[in-house]
């Protein structure tokens, strides 16, 4: 292959500027209307509003409908006597006219000419009112708000059949048949649900067709970032698109690129597994949050190392921690390896700024998906 055609890094950006880039370029999509369903994870764009329900009063109880009024005084040792047997009611079935309660079945003693009330029931016991559970007017979740697993299932359930949401469509490519980048390209799929909404596209590995794509808010290609002999995805989208930044000061993950083409985000990963974890982690999904209008937010915990961590200052790193008790070991940095991922709790992002951490030190650990 001639030198000119292989893949070189001239400068590696530091992540902190990549992030930056982030933040003042890529915006967050327009809203779409997504089934309830399919809104899980995601920023509503607008008030959601359910119609009214139930639209006439209904029985959250199975028993017997009955006027309150008609039940007052009764008790195990007095029963009230009915003029007649009352309906019988399930769940979720309309009041039947001129009843406000329901009475539990053991409440009601049929007899011979009638029925006997042994307990005394309030109005409303037993009953759902109409708008009880949406009243048509309130919203019952607002602009702005994520749409959490049970909102989803109860937004469903309510009759709403849309919503309006800040959902992204991210495609993602697999750049070479290869069992670890599909690994990894299923990794990002199972860690987008909820935020976007992903496809897996069908291009042959060929990048230049996926960034032809339309109806596309952004694109995650995995492979061929470096200088190997088949590596083009960084070539490509540099005369596809416009190439920003090749050459990551994060380690693992220094080839990965990031890009834009037709107006929409294009990040590369580098096809090695930890590599691609670690840019998707820390660039990846900070690009995510801006395409959704999220704040990058991620669960941490405060552990203490129990031992010394060094690091390449201009260099921003991950290193592995497996966690006793209020204690966090290092693992691994650089590379990290397959026993290494599986064998720790999370991670821990060392500044490009920082020399690394001394034994004792309280530092924030970032847990994987």
């Amino acid at each position: 292959m001639a030198s000119e055609t292989v893949q070189t890094i001239a400068r590696l950006t530091p992540l902190a500027e990549v992030l930056a880039l982030i933040e003042r370029e890529v915006q967050p999509v327009a809203p779409r209307s997504v089934e309830p369903r399919a809104a899980f994870g995601t920023i509503l764009a607008a008030d959601v509003v359910a119609p009214i329900r139930p639209t006439v009063p209904v029985a959250i109880l199975d028993g017997w409908a009955l006027a309150a009024e008609s039940t007052h005084g009764a008790g195990g040792y007095s029963p009230v006597l009915l003029p007649a047997v009352p309906p019988r009611v399930d769940v979720g079935q309309p009041m039947p006219p001129e009843t406000d309660c329901v009475a539990p079945l053991d409440v009601v003693k049929v007899v011979a000419g009638g029925a006997e009330v042994l307990g005394t029931i309030n109005p409303g016991d037993g009953v759902l009112s109409a708008g009880g559970d949406c009243d048509g007017n309130t919203p019952m979740r607002r602009k702005g708000d994520h749409i959490r697993l049970t909102d989803m299932t109860v937004l469903h359930a309510a009759g709403v059949t849309q919503v309006s949401a800040l959902a992204a469509r991210i495609v993602v490519v697999a750049l070479r048949e290869d069992p670890i980048i599909a690994d990894v390209v299923q990794f990002l799929g199972s860690d987008m649900v909820g935020t976007a909404r992903l496809g897996l596209a069908d291009c042959g590995c060929d990048l230049a067709a996926a960034l032809a794509m339309d109806n596309v808010d952004a694109i995650v290609a995995v492979g061929g970032t470096g200088q190997g002999r088949d590596d083009r995805s960084v070539a490509t989208l540099a005369t596809k698109g416009r190439l920003v930044v090749h050459g990551i000061a994060l380690s693992p993950g220094e080839t990965a690129a990031f890009g834009f083409a037709r107006g929409k985000p294009i990040l590369l990963l580098p096809g090695r597994l930890d590599a691609a974890l670690a840019v998707w982690l820390t660039v990846g999904r900070r690009m995510l949050a801006r395409l959704t209008g999220g704040a990058p937010s991620e669960p941490t915990e405060i552990v203490t190392l129990s031992r010394k961590i060094t690091s390449t200052v201009g260099l921003a790193e991950i290193i592995l921690l497996r966690r006793s008790g209020e204690l966090a070991e290092p693992l691994a940095a650089k590379y990290l390896s397959f026993s290494a991922l599986t064998c720790s709790h999370g991670w821990l992002l060392v500044p490009a700024h920082s020399e690394g951490f001394s034994a004792g030190t309280q530092v924030e650990m970032r847990p994987w998906p």
